[in-house]
């Protein structure tokens, strides 16, 4: 019997990093994403936070090519509805529905560069752990996934 799926919430940067940059280091989430080993969240405010994100003009990206990214990300997601508060807070304001997604998800693990959320580490419920941590929990020390 295979392991079920990880939950996991996956941040605005990890995701535009493996959806923009697909031969840069977080290119794997993007076959990881559709392979049913893991369970993507999301909900309509991480999802409008990865279009806003999208559409910044240093990424010189088309409406069509944003549109494109952002079918590609939510078609693999679990979108949820129903989004509630984490007991734990996050210094930066715009970090918290991350951990409001990912607390209501019941994830298991949120994926983030972001050391507002990674210094909240061990507070939660679910484990916060960088693109890095999280390939070694996936894939262990295989170096190509």
């Amino acid at each position: 019997m295979s392991p079920r799926p990880l939950r996991v919430a996956f941040d605005t940067n990890v995701v535009l990093a493996a959806t923009l940059f697909r031969s840069g280091r977080l290119g794997w989430l993007r076959e990881h994403w559709h392979s049913g080993g893991v369970i993507p969240l999301a909900s309509n405010a991480t999802v409008a936070e990865f279009r806003r994100v999208l559409a910044y003009t240093k990424f010189h990206l088309q409406g069509h090519y944003q549109l494109e990214a952002l079918a590609f990300y939510v078609s693999a997601c679990t979108m949820l509805d129903a989004i509630g508060p984490c007991p734990v807070q996050c210094r930066d304001i715009k970090d918290q529905a991350l951990l409001d997604l990912a607390q209501s998800g019941n994830a298991d693990v949120l994926v983030t560069g972001d050391q507002d959320l990674l210094m909240l580490a061990g507070q939660t419920d679910f484990v916060i752990e960088t693109p890095e941590a999280y390939r070694r929990r996936v894939f262990g020390d295989k170096q190509n996934p």
